[in-house]
């Protein structure tokens, strides 16, 4: 039997608290909307905003009621206003310390363009992409893929706050990219669909936000930069520049996960989602940088230095998201908060695989 709807396409199950704050807010979701305390998270202070378990599942809660809310929570708690209050003190926390890791990058004289593939060339993060082609074991392999669902699963969304907030090329060119992104149209092809296809291949639950609870807070520091980006008007700039990094350093780790997959014994149901993006990154790198970002900086210069730095932060927050699992393997132990669960039978039939057409809709297996 098909999975049922609310699992593949949400809403999300409330997670588990990580701590006072995300507890308060997983408490108070759980009644309907009412005021909450008027202090609370006024003394967050964490050491490292950017991998607080607290902070950013708590930031996760917020976001989420944006995206397609929480299983069981009434939807009126999306616009209530403490809880925005509460959400604005955890965001300024958060962009002061995305603001301390990549400080304020400068634009060259060549322009914006330019100032973004100085960025991706100077970009070292650690080889995650490498170490998945050549050597991680399926263990592994599949640790990684829990990480990267909880963007998957919504992929191209945060990106696409920006549309309302753009006109001219920089719009045009967004538009461009996103309908590749949903697919042109079609379920099918649907990028999230096709990671869909790829947690089922690696017998893994496919539900939308299953994995909330196993990823570690830098995981989800890398979907919360994209809400905060997304969720505000005056960021849109840096909105845009971290799509545009994201597309600049896709194409080739892609190959390289699809090949990965192929030396573990994996056929093209399970790889499709990387295969299509070696190709379709390629040409977006060119569109996002030069057509989208460079577009949105002839209409509005001022937002050139957003752009980079969107673009920075994208690169630095994907830094410590690899280098956290590869320390992680090295030490011998799990990259998730709990260890992925075990192997089983993926659910699409073996014959999809000797068939070029698309893949069908697929069962999952809940672990």
């Amino acid at each position: 039997m098909s999975e049922p709807a609310d699992r593949r396409y949400g809403p999300a199950t409330l997670p588990t608290a990580r701590g006072p704050l995300s507890a308060a807010v997983v408490k108070a979701l759980r009644r309907p909307p009412h005021d909450l305390a008027a202090d609370l998270g006024v003394d967050l202070y964490p050491a490292d905003p950017v991998t607080d378990e607290d902070l950013q599942l708590t930031l996760f809660l917020c976001y989420e009621l944006h995206y397609r809310g929480w299983l069981g929570v009434d939807e009126s708690w999306e616009w209530q206003p403490t809880l925005l209050a509460l959400r604005a003190r955890c965001e300024r926390v958060f962009e002061a310390a995305l603001r301390r890791l990549v400080g304020a990058p400068s634009v060259p004289a060549a322009g914006v363009a330019a100032g973004l593939a100085e960025l991706v060339a100077a970009d070292d993060g650690p080889a995650l992409a490498a170490t998945l082609q050549r050597r991680a074991d399926l263990t592994q392999f599949r640790e990684f893929v829990v990480h990267r669902s909880v963007y998957h699963l919504r992929e191209a969304d945060p990106h696409s706050w920006a549309l309302p907030r753009l006109g001219g090329p920089a719009k045009a060119a967004l538009v461009e990219i996103q309908t590749d992104e949903y697919g042109n149209g079609r379920l099918d092809r649907m990028h999230a669909e096709l990671f869909r296809n790829t947690l089922d291949r690696l017998g893994l639950d496919t539900g939308y936000g299953a994995h909330i609870d196993a990823a570690p807070a830098v995981t989800l520091a890398t979907n919360n930069l994209m809400s905060l980006f997304g969720l505000h008007r005056r960021m849109r700039g840096a909105l845009l520049g971290h799509l545009a990094a994201f597309e600049m350093t896709s194409s080739q780790p892609n190959r390289r996960y699809g090949n990965g997959l192929r030396r573990l014994g994996f056929d093209e149901v399970a790889t499709r989602f990387y295969d299509e993006h070696v190709e379709a990154d390629a040409v977006h790198e060119q569109i996002a940088a030069h057509d989208m970002c460079g577009g949105l900086v002839r209409v509005e210069p001022a937002l050139a230095s957003d752009v980079l730095f969107g673009a920075a932060v994208g690169l630095a927050v994907d830094r410590l998201f690899a280098a956290h699992l590869l320390d992680s393997w090295a030490a011998g132990r799990s990259s998730l908060r709990a260890p992925a669960p075990p192997a089983v039978p993926p659910t699409v039939s073996l014959a999809v695989a000797a068939s070029t057409a698309p893949a069908p809709a697929v069962r999952t297996v809940v672990v």
